[in-house]
């Protein structure tokens, strides 16, 4: 399994981040210039070729950008590919601040109906683990499907000894501007999906040129509250398809 992941500094996103503004809408805008990571894994959870904004027939992660905007204090996020229509999770995690969670306890928020916990260790010694010096501190769950498309996003602080809150963010559309409604959303995080993508890699081969050139998927605007900065810090992300139970990871 290859799991995408990145580091980035503050520092090395500020470009043109003062000139220009960023529009959440699942289409990757100029302003994210290159990809920090590029996907090599084919997809085990199949190739979408529905080409729709909301619905897609297959999971997939093509390339990952972020930027730092330092006048609002927000990270962007843009996961190029798709999310299954079928309540398959993308999950997101963030090292952002001293301490966390390398291996995933299992007594941690129990938002999206226990999902979090899911992933962590039930008393037995398993849970997921993450490379050698990545320490979970945030996690943010995305999801959608339903017979009128909806998108649902939930979001909770990972403590190094457990507990910590969680919350269900809220409900949006495809292709919307990522605000959430409905749910208990204190940083007011955004999120919101376009589906569409019918290239880049496939379930038999990963052209990374084909998979930089995917250009809608997944975008987040995160403010810095929602994920504990306070001042300069390294953030380092951590995102993979999960089936529908939090309970099968893909192998991307």
């Amino acid at each position: 399994m290859r799991v995408v992941k990145w580091s980035m500094t503050t520092a090395m996103a500020l470009t043109c981040a003062f000139a220009l503004s960023q529009t959440i809408d699942g289409t990757r805008d100029a302003l994210y210039g290159s990809p920090i990571v590029v996907q090599n894994t084919p997809t085990g959870f199949g190739d979408s070729n529905l080409g729709q904004v909301d619905y897609a027939n297959g999971s997939e992660l093509d390339a990952a950008y972020a930027y730092v905007d330092m006048s609002t204090s927000t990270l962007y996020l843009f996961l190029a590919g798709n999310l299954e229509s079928n309540f398959n999770k993308l999950e997101i995690f963030f090292d952002t601040v001293a301490g966390g969670q390398n291996k995933l306890r299992g007594d941690n928020s129990g938002v999206d109906f226990g999902g979090l916990n899911r992933m962590g260790d039930d008393g037995s010694g398993n849970g997921l683990r993450f490379d050698a010096g990545f320490e979970a501190d945030y996690w943010i769950g995305i999801t959608g499907g339903g017979g009128t498309y909806a998108l649902y996003a939930n979001w909770a602080e990972l403590l190094t000894n457990g507990g910590g809150q969680g919350y269900y963010l809220g409900t949006t559309g495809a292709a919307s501007n990522g605000v959430l409604s409905g749910g208990n959303n204190p940083n007011s995080i955004r999120v919101t999906i376009n589906n569409s993508n019918t290239g880049g890699v496939t379930n038999s081969a990963a052209d990374p040129i084909a998979a930089a050139a995917v250009s809608t998927g997944v975008e987040l605007a995160i403010p810095f509250a929602a994920i504990g900065i306070t001042g300069p810090t390294v953030i380092k992300v951590s995102t993979f398809i999960n089936g529908g139970g939090h309970d099968f990871v893909s192998n991307q």
